[in-house]
Parts: C-alpha cells; structure tokens; sequence
C-alpha cells in the first residue's frame, strides 16, 4: 500500500473512459489516500490529484467514479456529502450537494444520473434520507427519489437498465433490489 503511482490504498472504484484512460478512486476513508489516479490505456501513470480535505477538488472518502457523455468525470466524495465534477486532467468544474452522500454514481447512455445513498440520517447527513436519488447530469437537477426499503440495509450500488429498472446493491443482506419503473 501506498500513494505512489504504482500503488494504492484501498482504492473503492475504477472507470475506463471511452479512449481507454483508467480512473481509479484510491481512498476509502480513514487516513487513507483521497485521490484520483489516471493511467493510460496501457496501465501507464499519468496523474493523480487531491488530497484529503473538503475543499474543491479535496476528498473525504472518494466512493464512486462515473462519467456523462460529455466525458466529464464525477466522484462521489461521500463523507463530504457530494459529488464533484472533474475534466478528464482533473480541473475542477463543479460539486453538487443535492444527491445526499454518495457511495454509489451511475450515469446512463441518456445522462440520467442515479446515485445511492446509504449512510444519510438524521445525524450524518440531516434532511437526507438513504435511498437512490435520480437526476439529470448535465445540470444536476434532481427529479426522483426512491426510498430505502429497509434502511437498516447498507445499498451502496445502483445501475439502471434499458428499460428504466434501477437496480439497488445492498451490500448487509448480500442482495440486490430491483425497481420497476411504473
């Protein structure tokens, strides 16, 4: 372990661009990493940014990676109860605190963005309830919310399919919900 460009530190998600370049969130909490890393499609170390903090483009648990069609990258930054919004070079463009704390960011081929939120309370996060929160990724506009069936569950994975199911991973139970669009 470590946080040279050929190591990690518990690194929670990797995302593969479209020409290939490999993204890695390294830093799960604690006094971890909290960072970026990019490689080249070959595995090649090109750069790594943040560090651990709650301003732009610092991190406090980097969750989550996904990317819209515009090819900007978002980071669900969960302890800090955001996601951020990165050019694929790492420049800062925006962070949104409307989707609660995020351990899970997927964005379709549509830029729908679904984001699960597990550890939202009264106490962590007040206002905010766990759940998957929906919106649109290129303006952040949030549009949905469904609920955590069972809140005592931790659903840390979200995916939507083609035909607008979203599915929820809940990683305490070891299973998968899935909701069907009405």
């Amino acid at each position: 372990k470590g946080n040279g460009p050929d190591t990690f530190y518990t690194p929670s998600d990797v995302l593969v661009a479209p020409n290939g370049d490999i993204f890695v969130a390294d830093g799960h909490g604690g006094d971890m990493n909290d960072r970026i890393v990019k490689f080249d499609k070959e595995g090649n170390f090109i750069k790594a940014w943040g560090t651990k903090g709650s301003e732009p483009g610092q991190f406090n648990n980097t969750h989550s990676l996904a990317m819209d069609s515009e090819g900007r990258l978002f980071v669900g930054d969960r302890a800090n109860l955001r996601i951020q919004i990165f050019d694929q070079n790492g420049q800062f463009l925006d962070e949104w605190y409307q989707f609660g704390a995020p351990s899970e960011v997927f964005i379709d081929e549509d830029d729908v963005i679904y984001v699960a939120d597990s550890i939202s309370d009264e106490q962590t996060n007040p206002d905010f309830l766990k759940g998957i929160r929906i919106g649109n990724a290129k303006d952040g506009t949030l549009t949905s919310f469904i609920p955590d069936p069972d809140p005592s569950t931790l659903q840390e994975l979200v995916v939507a399919d083609s035909l607008g199911n979203v599915w929820g991973g809940h990683l305490s139970g070891r299973m998968v919900k899935r909701f069907v669009r009405d």
